[in-house]
């Protein structure tokens, strides 16, 4: 995989500077923006930083970001096998869930995300990207491991409900769930022990 060639992707959805949501900006160290292979088959999507992801700038590597490592790890999957994001790509004061005005104005900059990716699945991590992208209310936790078909960016697109990673430090007894939600994400998008092999990964560049 033609390392330089990823990099010139990526920085087409990087967002190197945005000052439409004021409380945000005040809030921010730094724009976060997703990280993974901008062809992955399988897509991540979170809420918005948390503190550690503003101070390190990647989404995901608190300690919910640990628990979702843990989770690819089980379903034979690496951090680098697969595209983490976000519905906003700036922290909430006080971690705070982000405003319908807030996901409206970071929409397109995952809409562009979703496009370039064209992924074989997305997994929504929690409520509000649940409901943000699907357009309606989400009881998550009775919901996670749903499949659904969501009409994104012009295309019919399977999206995987799941609770946020974060849910199983709170309530143990999510653990298990959140788990196997993630291991159906693996088989679901043929991603895996078959894309560490060469499989998918490599017969995929040529349409790049």
């Amino acid at each position: 995989m033609s390392e330089h060639g990823g990099d010139g992707l990526d920085e087409d959805l990087r967002v190197p500077a945005c000052e439409r949501c004021p409380e945000l900006v005040a809030s921010r160290s730094r724009i976060v923006d997703g990280v993974g292979p901008t062809d992955a088959d399988l897509l991540f999507v979170g809420e918005g930083p948390g503190a550690t992801e503003d101070e390190e700038g990647e989404p995901f590597v608190g300690r919910s970001g640990d628990v979702l490592d843990e989770a690819l790890r089980d379903a034979g999957l690496a951090r680098a096998d697969v595209r983490i994001t976000n519905c906003v790509r700036c922290r909430p004061p006080d971690n705070r869930d982000p405003t319908s005005e807030e996901l409206s104005n970071c929409r397109g900059h995952l809409e562009a995300e979703i496009t370039r990716l064209d992924p074989t699945l997305i997994v929504t991590l929690g409520k509000v990207p649940s409901e943000h992208l699907l357009g309606r209310s989400v009881a998550i936790t009775s919901a996670s491991g749903d499949v659904v078909d969501a009409r994104l960016v012009g295309a019919s697109r399977r999206v995987l409900l799941s609770v946020h990673p974060a849910a199983t430090l709170y309530d143990r007894s999510q653990r298990d769930g959140f788990f196997e939600t993630i291991a159906r994400a693996a088989e679901l998008s043929g991603v895996g022990e078959r894309g560490e092999n060469g499989g998918d990964g490599q017969s995929r560049l040529g349409e790049f």
